[in-house]
Formats: C-alpha cells, sequence, structure tokens
C-alpha cells in the first residue's frame, strides 16, 4: 500500500496538473483563482521527515500576500475566524502549556511571534514572561542551525497555537536535524517540560514500526497530535500512523451565510490518508475503518492552504512578511492546542474522541484521491481516511 514521497508526488501532479512544488490544490467555493499551495521544505533524505507546511503562490510563484507585506492576506484566517468556526470563543486554557516540536533553528521566532499576536490583539507571549521557551532538542539552550524552510514551518505552528488558544503558554523545542532520532529526541524533551499536555509534530515520513520509534511518541499524560501530510490518499505517514499519537487529516475550511455554524468543510483534496502496515489499530477506533492496523486520520481541521491561515513568517534569515499557509501542518497545531484547552489528556488521548464523536463536525463531502476501500479517501457520514472523526465542534470531543 505504502508508496513513496516521490511516486506520490509524481501521480498527483500528472493526475492534477500541478506544477512542480505545488501539492494538494483545493476545489473549495472561496479557492483563490490561480493559487496553490507550494510546499516550503526540501525533500527528505532517507531517515528524515517533510515538514507538512504549504505556503498559497499563485500561478507565477509568488506569495499570496497583503496589499503590502505588512498586512495579512484578506483572504487568510484569523484567530477570531478559528475560534469561531471551531466554537471555541470564550475558551481557556488557564495557561496549559503546548509543546512545539519542529527541525532546525529559527533565531526570529520570539519577534515574529510577536508580530503575529500584535496584529490580531492577543496577548504577549515572550521568553522574559516565560510565555514562550525555546529550546534545542536536549532541553538547552544550544539551537540549531537556520534552515528557511523549517523556520517557516515553525512560525506556521506558533501562528495556529496562538490562534486557536490565546492564553496557552508554548515550549518550542528544535531539533538538530530533520532525521527521525533527533526529532524523537526533541518530542521526549517537549514532554519532560513542566506544564505541558500537548505536542504537536507537524512532519511525517514513510510508514514505520512502533518497534522503532514509537518509544519517543508514547506519552500517556500528554496528547500528541501528528499532521497525515498533505499527499492524499498515500498509505501510512509516521508518526501519524503511530498508535500512540492522535493522527490530524485536513479539511477546506470556508465561511458560509445563511448556515446555523456559518461555516462549512469539506475533505481537502491534499489530506494524507491510509493504513499502517505496521501499527496495531487506536483501541477505541470500533467505526468501521477497514484497516485491519491503525487507520489515519483521528479527528481534522482546516489545512486547505487556499482557505488557510494568515501568518507572520520569514522569508530570509533576518526578514519575516505576511503570507497565507496550510497544509495538514496547520491541523496539527490547531488540535494540541483544543487538547490543552479542554485540559483532559489524562491517560489514552487519542482515544477520547471515538468516545465523543457527537461533540465533532462531521465532514461529509470531498475525497483525497482513489482508494480500494471507499472510506479511506472519500467522506461519508461517520469515521473516513482524510477528516477522521470529523474537526472540533468546541472541546468537547476532546
Amino acid at each position: 500500500m505504502h508508496r513513496t514521497l516521490a511516486t506520490v508526488v509524481a501521480t498527483m501532479t500528472a493526475a492534477i496538473g500541478l506544477t512542480a512544488g505545488a501539492i494538494g490544490s483545493a476545489t473549495s467555493a472561496d479557492a483563490l483563482r490561480g493559487t496553490h499551495g507550494q510546499r516550503v521544505c526540501a525533500d527528505a533524505e532517507a531517515g528524515e521527515a517533510n515538514c507538512h507546511a504549504l505556503k498559497l503562490v499563485d500561478a507565477t510563484g509568488n506569495a499570496v500576500v497583503g496589499p503590502n507585506a505588512a498586512t495579512p492576506p484578506a483572504s487568510g484566517k484569523t484567530p477570531t475566524d478559528i475560534r469561531d468556526a471551531y466554537i471555541l470563543a470564550g475558551s481557556s486554557s488557564g495557561g496549559r502549556t503546548v509543546a512545539i516540536v519542529d527541525a532546525y533553528g529559527y533565531p526570529n521566532a520570539e519577534r515574529d511571534l510577536g508580530v503575529y499576536r500584535s496584529q490580531f490583539g492577543l496577548r504577549s507571549c515572550t521568553v522574559a514572561t516565560g510565555c514562550l521557551r525555546i529550546l534545542d532538542q536536549n532541553g538547552g539552550t544550544n539551537l540549531p542551525r537556520f534552515n528557511a524552510g523549517w523556520a517557516t514551518e515553525q512560525a506556521l505552528d506558533l501562528d495556529a497555537v496562538s490562534a486557536t488558544c490565546p492564553d496557552c503558554t508554548i515550549v518550542l523545542v528544535q531539533a538538530r536535524s530533520a532525521s527521525f532520532t533527533d526529532l524523537g529526541t526533541a518530542v521526549v524533551t517537549a514532554s519532560r517540560q513542566p506544564g505541558v499536555v500537548a505536542i504537536s509534530n507537524s512532519y511525517g515520513g514513510s510508514d514505520a514500526p512502533d518497534s522503532t520509534y514509537g518509544k519517543d511518541y508514547n506519552h500517556p499524560e500528554q496528547a500528541v497530535t501528528a499532521s497525515t501530510g498533505d499527499n492524499g490518499y498515500q498509505g501510512g505517514s509516521y508518526p501519524a500512523s503511530s498508535s500512540f499519537v492522535t493522527a490530524v487529516g485536513g479539511t477546506s475550511l470556508t465561511k458560509t451565510t445563511g448556515t446555523a455554524r456559518g461555516w462549512t468543510e469539506t475533505v481537502w483534496s491534499g489530506a494524507g490518508s491510509g493504513c499502517s502496515s505496521y501499527n496495531t489499530a487506536v483501541a477505541a477506533a470500533t467505526v468501521g475503518t477497514g484497516c485491519a492496523k491503525r487507520a489515519m486520520a483521528d479527528v481534522s481541521a482546516v489545512a486547505d492552504p487556499q482557505t488557510g491561515l494568515a501568518i507572520y513568517a520569514p522569508t530570509t534569515r533576518t526578514n519575516s512578511s505576511w503570507a497565507q499557509y496550510g497544509g495538514t501542518s496547520l491541523s496539527a497545531p490547531i488540535i494540541a492546542a483544543v487538547y490543552a484547552l479542554s485540559g483532559n489528556t489524562a491517560g489514552t488521548a487519542n482515544a477520547i474522541p471515538y468516545s465523543h464523536a457527537d461533540s465533532l463536525f462531521d465532514v461529509a463531502s470531498g475525497s483525497n484521491g482513489s482508494c480500494p476501500v471507499t472510506q479511506w479517501c472519500r467522506a461519508r457520514t461517520g469515521w473516513e481516511g482524510p477528516t477522521g472523526l470529523g474537526s472540533p465542534n468546541g472541546v468537547g470531543a476532546f
């Protein structure tokens, strides 16, 4: 069932006519004509993970921006949008901590997060106040070298957590490289930080057995989220295919007038889904996945770059600007932040939504490709691969 990333990208590119690097172009009602998502990270080497952030660009490859570099693009979701769409307005974490794990360094993380939060009227979150901590993979301050793609990934994760849970504190743990060895070390470090209730991982690679890497992601007293990828139906992708994490798929999220919710969600065509060849199913997942082993996703949130989040991200080592981003790199930190808002992460966190599926928005239309078992790639009532059980309707499912 598994195909390599290069094979998946080539197949999708041929099938839907995307230019190189363009992934998961959506057909949502408010999609911007001629735009597509472009990967921000280079292809991973063997034993490494790909980050799953996608920048929205136009047909010439230029980022979709606001009227100037100091203004967010009008099409990008705001913190108010995220909290309204997922019925989170008024929810508070009480200062619980979300950890973000990514690779490489981002020297201006604190500065850029400050610009984002100031733009949208969120309270300041700085190192000096203790709201933000930035650590190396061993918990120290020997931070790794800058990498433009992964720094953009970090900006997306920081802004997504801030948008979803403005009163959360944040720990950013930067792995030395994108190897699963280094990233796993960073996850363990994140799990040991005081107050951490959720750990977000917006990256993935080929399906892999928990017997190899699972010890790094097995933290029963914390919610560990992982993005399912941006290449549509593809089989398992680790760590989303681990039995120990909450696998987070992706939707297209459109503001809709005349409906009770005010928003419409469909399957995002790029959302990763599939079955692991190695790992056991989530014990609570008696929902007809059709997979003999672990199925992904469990839950979902907005990931389509055409309906994505406006963020403030680096363009070079020293400069940053506003643009619009998506990918399941967006949905994973949103769900981590929702877990923090719920305060309910003790025990087996990825089993919790299966007991409260009626507290999720069911995503019942759209698909992410062709597959031998309908629910692995096509929406239906209840669970399906691209979006799992659905997206947050408040914190009740978490």
